[in-house]
């Protein structure tokens, strides 16, 4: 048992230590920061922290029980910024005193910012950072440029465990599916990723279909013909609900567009 377990850490080592080192470039580039974290989520199951720098180790645990943009970000799909992460009215439960433990790092704390995203139709995380002071632009622009490669360093590990092959060709098929959808949603409605991503996720909820056919259905109504799926993936063919949701999803895009 011993043994296996050994294994089991000697196996996701590599994970660990990218993220780690990760989220210790994203703290290099962000001007003032105390401390970076990535909390993930499969399903209708609970938030849970993956990899933390910094200030982190001790924040995030902290806001995932007592609140904070991290869960906020999460709950509603959208970047979340706070010029004080405590005394925020929106988490008032969330003190310094929660989290302080004498640390010069706890104790500087002012800002944060929040970031969530996808790498799949039902696992999402929410990339976030501490800072000594006010966020900006920047800041949230940081967090962007990292999401990506958070995505795909997840989708890496869900595929290297997946076990069922067709499963992992599954995963594979919804990612291009997704990421192509969300690149005409981001087109039309001018808006940046986490908010195309919740938008097809809002609509195959109202419409009752799944994810990865609401998007393939879209891409084959703008462009006429089913999306060819990257080599060696099986195709996705979306069923009459999920065409019909992408018809009345893009009429209503194009006709409150400018």
């Amino acid at each position: 048992m011993t043994e296996t377990l050994m294994n089991a850490a000697d196996r996701w080592r590599p994970l660990s230590e990218l993220l780690q080192a990760l989220l210790e470039r994203i703290a290099g580039e962000v001007p003032g920061c105390l401390g970076a974290g990535l909390t993930v989520s499969r399903g209708d199951r609970p938030l849970r922290v993956l990899a933390t720098a910094g200030a982190g180790e001790q924040v995030l645990p902290a806001q995932l029980a007592h609140g904070g943009p991290v869960p906020v970000a999460h709950a509603t799909g959208e970047a979340v910024t706070t010029d004080r992460l405590f005394g925020d009215e929106r988490w008032p439960a969330l003190t310094r005193e929660t989290v302080f433990d004498g640390g010069p790092a706890v104790a500087a704390i002012r800002g944060s910012v929040a970031l969530p995203g996808f790498w799949d139709e039902d696992g999402a995380f929410v990339l976030s950072v501490t800072l000594d002071r006010r966020p900006d632009e920047e800041t949230l622009a940081v967090l962007r440029r990292y999401a990506k490669l958070t995505e795909m360093t997840l989708v890496v590990a869900e595929t290297a465990t997946a076990g069922d092959p067709d499963q992992m060709l599954d995963l594979l098929a919804s990612r291009a599916a997704i990421e192509q959808a969300k690149g005409a949603i981001m087109a039309v409605r001018r808006c940046p990723p986490e908010e195309a991503w919740q938008t097809l996720r809002r609509a195959s909820q109202e419409f009752n279909v799944k994810v990865r056919e609401l998007a393939v259905a879209l891409v084959e109504h703008l462009g006429g013909r089913l999306p060819a799926p990257p080599a060696g993936i099986r195709e996705i063919r979306p069923g009459a609900p999920a065409r019909e949701a992408a018809e009345r999803l893009w009429s209503a895009f194009t006709s409150v567009s400018p």
